[in-house]
């Protein structure tokens, strides 16, 4: 079993700032592409922010210059450091990864539960 759980969501006010972690734990052997999604009730699900295996990152055109992704192998962990946050970043934020499980089986799509982000005053 594998599992995706972020945390660092909450309130903060407009030009703050805010960082996401997510870890995936259980039987892992590799980790490819990592990702941050957002929803907003009666929307699409977004995709934010991605990172590849070797750290090659692109980022949604609204949140660019001010959101950075990254990753720590090591602890199976991706981030979103998020800055200059606007009330149009309100959503809930969902990891998103593709992790092999073991040796000769392929990668696997796996979600995290998800972790609100509220940007008013």
């Amino acid at each position: 079993q594998v599992q995706l759980e972020e945390s660092g969501g909450g309130l903060v006010q407009p030009g703050g700032s805010l960082r996401l972690s997510c870890a995936a734990s259980g039987r892992i052997r590799s980790i490819n592409d990592m990702n941050w999604y957002r929803q907003v009730p009666g929307k699409q699900r977004e995709l934010v922010a991605h990172i590849s295996s070797g750290g090659r990152t692109n980022y949604a055109d609204s949140v660019k210059g001010r959101f950075t992704i990254s990753r720590d192998n090591a602890k199976n962990t991706v981030y979103l450091q998020m800055n200059s946050l606007k009330p149009e970043d309100t959503a809930v934020y969902y990891c998103n990864a593709f992790i092999s499980r073991s040796w000769g089986s392929g990668f696997s799509e796996y979600w995290g539960q998800g972790t609100q982000v509220t940007v008013s005053s």
